[in-house]
């Protein structure tokens, strides 16, 4: 994982730095990867210092043991002062841990396969995006199928949850911005703002068995 977002994020322009413990891995990537990769353990302060955590505007621990990505990301912001740490969570009993601990970005591994999974076994299901670090925020994503009680409604007769506002519909190749008399169409995609505790209400409203 730490790799393959290593050079997605090396293709767009940032500046990057993979930190890899174990030698022989290492020895894998420094050919593809050239000074973009280090060796050395993510989790000492020596390793941290030397990687430049002190001027990085984010560290993303992303090792399959949690333990490591925490401590990696509460290091990186209570002794370095990095703005953002986001962390991979691969047991997502543990992803409320991680945000009572003042982690800015949970991933949990899990739970996006599980949606992804979810939304192929059922057309037309929500799917969570992602968390907003304010307010309690959802981003959540819908394909409207033809079932759906929404298609063929005007954004403002839906009865939305409190809270809640469509902001954004994929049609075709197209996006738009969803105004009161946007009329919804079956296949739309439709990005939603929803409080946490009402993104479960949606479904009564967006999908179809409702």
């Amino acid at each position: 994982m730490g790799f393959h977002l290593t050079k997605m994020l090396l293709k767009e322009g940032h500046e990057v730095l993979l930190v890899e413990k174990d030698r022989h891995t290492y020895q894998q990537l420094e050919p593809q990867l050239g000074s973009a990769v280090m060796l050395g353990d993510g989790c000492e302060t020596r390793v941290q210092q030397e990687a430049g955590f002190a001027r990085a505007d984010c560290v993303a621990a992303v090792t399959g043991e949690d333990e490591d990505n925490l401590i990696v990301c509460q290091m990186a912001k209570n002794t370095w002062g990095v703005e953002r740490a986001i962390a991979r969570v691969n047991n997502p009993e543990r992803e409320a841990l991680f945000k009572e601990l003042g982690i800015d970005g949970v991933v949990s591994a899990t739970e996006i396969l599980f949606n992804l999974v979810e939304q192929e076994i059922s057309a037309g299901s929500i799917v969570p995006l992602a968390a907003l670090r304010r307010g309690k925020i959802e981003v959540i994503e819908a394909v409207l199928t033809g079932r759906s009680p929404a298609v063929g409604r005007r954004v403002r007769d839906l009865n939305l949850p409190p809270g809640s506002n469509i902001v954004w519909v994929v049609r075709g190749e197209h996006g738009l911005i969803a105004e009161g008399d946007t009329e919804l169409e079956e296949n739309d995609l439709v990005v939603i703002l929803a409080p946490v505790e009402h993104a479960a209400d949606l479904r009564k409203v967006l999908e179809s068995g409702h």
